[in-house]
């Protein structure tokens, strides 16, 4: 007999081994139809693949969380399919799954038109009605390099050719198309449904280097169900009327040029947004008794040789020569927060000591990644360290997660998830320091009642780090606070404090950002509330609009009380019908129009008119103002 067991521990028996689809089948024909893999002992493999006797399984459907990157590489190999029947003379390279999608790098001499994006699509979707088996078959090595480089495909060949003695090289055919590939795939083509759509071009290199062979990416989208493609599509839509870059330029907030890369250019308008929640965040910190500090911006190379970022990060770094000395802009605060805390001897009496920066900071991120204000080189973190013994760990992990929650509700941001990311392949630090820092980190985070998802091999390379994920208004996650306990960089930099033995001990040195870096987040703030900020954030909160040009003298003194209670205003006395204002200021996003013409001066009132909102309010002055400094109240 052939057994298998269930996910709910019931167990199955059959005359002869079975594979999934059949498992799936013997079970219901629904499930077998909405079968897209399936688990044997924890590990995803094809419905297809022999199942060893007394596996346990577990059958994904397609609306499964992690069906959803095995049907986006299905659909990167069905474009690749369709790639080399319309055009047979372009060569393959490589289509993983990407977030909201796939992509697939193509050689061919020809550039991409929309057109053939288009026909490209259309084909996919031929491929899919075809419902081609997708079959799993494995080629020794020096077979495979000789049958990839007799149909002309090189690139094949050459990732082939690196694979290492011994290892096992799979391939999936459907229809005329052969892939290199790990898996697991669908059982056929026609298993991918409708769900999908190419959504562009873009230029690449072949395996990153700008100095091999250029190729062409194309991108797609794809999803379980068509309605989740067309949400995902509205989404976009959405999106791109909501595009930080766009409304910076309408609203007057900042601009970016080609003669400084990666900085920006803030105008007034987005200088105050900045600086209202650099004060924002300073008083919080002030009331949770963080002491702020300011650090230099260069510092000399053997600094960040003691520090392990001249090793592990390099290549991020801008560096410049003074007296034939190699020096760096800071990429980063912590190793300089070290040197302040070194300053005098440290008490456990001390601790924790919360140290702050609004911190400027420059790294060399590749031109091709910089966008808007949300990618940049030039950027101030909101950043923090806390040195504090191994015993205060949990205590302060809750009273930072307090912290950041309290600052994201204020700002807008209710749906906050977390992922724990634990060693890197490059790191710092012994594997012995990495079990104690990741063990202390998760027992901070239970103990602080996080729910969490465990993101592999993402930490930073010094330590393991939750990271705290905003979901915005119109449903994207913006990865935004961290919180990373380190062990290894005061070690590396010599920090210690005297403990109540009387003993020299390292502190250790907790990491945290909430907002990330001010560009990027005014960048999510600006999406997020697609320019219509909340009062007490605006810019500008109040335009004083005349009807008539005997209202002139009135609407100035108008503006003068309004400033003189701290409202921020403007005044708007042009020689241009009312309703040309109101849409103008409208376009604008000023949250508030008080409209005045010769009856208010007369009766020194004001009529209030609310960003998307038809409604007019005749108040007394002083009463709208009173209003108005009520709602602008800071949370």
């Amino acid at each position: 007999m052939f057994a298998i067991k269930l996910k709910d521990g019931s167990v199955r028996e059959f005359e002869s081994p079975h594979n999934g689809l059949e498992i799936a089948a013997s079970i219901s024909s629904s499930l077998a139809k909405d079968a897209v893999a399936i688990k044997v002992n924890g590990h995803m493999t094809d419905l297809t693949a022999p199942i060893p006797h007394g596996s346990v399984i577990e059958i994904v459907r397609r609306n499964d969380p992690e069906a959803l990157e095995l049907l986006r590489h299905d659909a990167a190999h069905v474009l690749a399919e369709a790639a080399k029947e319309l055009y047979p003379d372009l060569q393959v390279t490589i289509g993983p799954a990407i977030e909201n999608g796939f992509y697939y790098d193509f050689y061919r001499a020809t550039p991409f038109t929309p057109d053939d994006l288009s026909k490209l699509e259309a084909r996919m979707h031929e491929i899919v009605r075809r419902d081609e088996p997708i079959i799993r078959t494995e080629m020794p090595r020096e077979e495979a390099i000789k049958f990839f480089e007799s149909i002309g495909e090189k690139f094949k060949a050459e990732i082939i050719s690196d694979i290492p003695e011994g290892q096992i090289i799979s391939f999936y055919r459907q229809g005329d198309f052969i892939d290199l590939c790990r898996g697991p795939h669908l059982p056929s083509t026609g298993r991918l449904g409708k769900a999908f759509k190419l959504m562009s071009v873009a230029g690449s290199y072949w395996r990153g280097d700008h100095r091999k062979e250029r190729l062409q990416r194309i991108y797609g989208t794809a999803w379980a169900t068509e309605q989740q493609l067309k949400d995902y599509l509205l989404q976009l839509e959405e999106a791109e009327k909501r595009d930080h870059r766009r409304l910076g330029n309408e609203l007057d907030l900042f601009h970016v040029q080609e003669e400084a890369p990666g900085s920006v250019f803030w105008h007034p308008h987005g200088w105050t947004l900045y600086r209202l929640l650099e004060n924002f965040m300073r008083k919080r910190l002030e009331q949770r008794q963080y002491v702020e500090v300011k650090t230099p911006q260069i510092l000399d190379a053997s600094f960040w040789e003691a520090s392990g970022h001249w090793e592990k990060f390099r290549e991020n770094m801008f560096v410049v020569e003074a007296e034939d000395k190699a020096m760096a802009v800071k990429p980063m605060n912590c190793p300089c927060h070290v040197q302040i805390f070194k300053q005098g001897i440290k008490s456990y009496r001390d601790l924790p000591l919360r140290m702050a920066e609004f911190g400027s900071c420059h790294r060399n991120e590749p031109s091709g990644a910089l966008h808007g204000i949300m990618r940049v080189r030039a950027f101030t973190q909101d950043d923090a360290h806390i040195f504090c013994t191994p015993e205060q760990i949990v205590s302060e992990t809750k009273l930072f997660c307090d912290f950041l929650k309290e600052v994201y509700r204020d700002l807008g941001f209710e749906d906050i998830r977390i992922k724990f990311s634990d060693r890197p392949e490059k790191r710092a630090g012994s594997d012995e320091i990495w079990d104690k820092a990741e063990a202390a980190l998760k027992e901070a985070a239970i103990a602080s009642g996080l729910e969490f998802t465990l993101n592999p091999g993402e930490g930073a390379f010094y330590g393991p780090k939750l990271e705290f994920v905003l979901r915005d208004a119109i449903g994207r996650d913006w990865q935004c606070g961290t919180l990373q306990a380190d062990f290894v960089l005061p070690e590396r930099l010599d920090a210690v404090y005297i403990a109540e033995d009387g003993k020299k001990h390292r502190p250790v040195m907790l990491h945290r950002a909430i907002l990330g870096s001010f560009e990027r987040f005014i960048g999510i703030l600006i999406e997020h509330y697609a320019g219509k900020f909340p009062l007490w954030l605006s810019p500008v909160q109040v335009c004083v609009a005349t009807i008539t040009s005997e209202a002139d003298s009135y609407a100035a003194e108008v503006v003068e009380r309004l400033k003189a209670a701290n409202i921020r205003a403007t005044l708007d006395n042009r020689n241009e019908k009312i309703n040309y204002k109101v849409r103008e200021h409208s376009l604008k996003k000023v949250p508030i129009l008080l409209v005045v013409g010769k009856r208010e001066a007369e009766e020194t009132s004001v009529a209030i008119r609310r960003l998307g909102s038809q409604a007019q309010e005749v108040l007394p002055l002083q009463e709208a103002i009173t209003r108005i400094l009520e709602e602008s109240k800071e949370p």
